[in-house]
């Protein structure tokens, strides 16, 4: 895919997709609240569908170098890293000083994981 490395396709593709799952997962309680929950939960699986069609080849892509732990841990640290700005802009939540140490403890994840 044009000579980009794998890293780069696979944690590309996997921080679109979690953008869309954070919508599906917790856009609709902004977005939604005044609807009933089977409207959202549909509206939320169109959503899902947009991460999955990405989720899906990045996982594929990654696979050729990375074990399924390490991909795993990449996917925590790229949901982490979507999640805190989402929750802070788009749903207004106040910074809390746990996402530093969450965030922390995934930096260890990822020493562990990938260190061999």
């Amino acid at each position: 895919m044009f000579n980009i490395p794998i890293f780069l396709q696979t944690a590309g593709l996997l921080v679109m997709s979690n953008v869309f799952m954070t919508f599906a997962w917790y856009g609709h309680l902004r977005n939604l609240s005044s609807k009933p929950w089977y409207i959202a939960a549909l509206i939320s699986w169109g959503i899902a569908l947009c991460e999955y069609l990405l989720q899906v080849p990045a996982n594929r892509i990654g696979f050729q170098a990375f074990s399924l732990a390490q991909l795993k841990i990449l996917q925590e640290v790229i949901t982490l890293s979507v999640f805190v700005p989402f929750a802070m802009i788009y749903m207004e939540q106040p910074f809390k000083t746990d996402y530093i140490w969450a965030a922390l403890c995934l930096v260890g994840a990822v020493y562990f994981i990938f260190r061999s």
